[in-house]
């Protein structure tokens, strides 16, 4: 009943509930899960998937570089021990260069040619847990100080990109750097770069 007596249209309230369950439906938002490995490129700026592509490509090309069988016949060792160290992002966007260098490090392992170091980042709390151990563990099962393996090489890159914008079209090319240094030599063994480009239009 409305203030001047008369019946309330019930079509009209009816269509204001409708119109109010839609607006409230129109805020929601759906998630949906999908599998990490799938290619997405939602915003056309470097993400995930560049990263793991980049890193899986530039590490097939270093493994095929003559520095590795170079190394083989200096009898240094069995397989080449491998520090990934900073990688400079140069771009004008927040890229987290850790999942990067993160990617790089499992392309490492997963080639089953080298093996990887923890990066001096993760040293100290490693070195922490050591002396902990020392300090609580049983002496059997302790670990050692002295132990830790030298890096051979240290693999180090940039990160650089070009935007083009014009209208409702732009252009980013990516340029993504990595060489490969001898630590004690500083010799640089190896060095490559791989280029992306992605045009985005909406």
């Amino acid at each position: 009943m409305r203030e001047d007596g008369r019946p309330v249209d019930r079509r009209l309230l009816i269509a204001l509930a409708s119109a109010t369950l839609l607006a409230v439906s129109g805020c929601g938002r759906t998630v949906t899960r999908t599998d990490p490995e799938t290619v997405t490129d939602l915003s056309g700026w470097w993400n995930d998937t560049d990263a793991r592509m980049v890193a899986d490509s530039m590490i097939e090309i270093c493994m095929a570089g003559s520095w590795l069988t170079d190394f083989n016949g200096d009898q240094r060792g069995d397989r080449p021990v491998i520090v990934v160290g900073s990688v400079l992002n140069r771009t004008t966007e927040h890229i987290s260069t850790d999942v990067f260098m993160n990617e790089i490090e499992r392309a490492f392992i997963e080639s089953g040619r080298v093996d990887v170091v923890a990066a001096r980042t993760e040293r100290g709390e490693i070195r922490g847990e050591r002396e902990d151990q020392q300090r609580f563990g049983s002496p059997e099962t302790a670990a050692e100080f002295g132990r830790e393996l030298g890096a051979d090489y240290i693999m180090m890159g940039t990160l650089d990109s070009i935007i083009d914008e014009s209208g409702d079209t732009r252009a980013v090319y990516y340029t993504i750097s990595l060489d490969l240094t001898d630590v004690e030599t500083i010799r640089k063994a190896w060095m490559g770069n791989l280029e992306i480009k992605k045009i985005v239009e909406w």
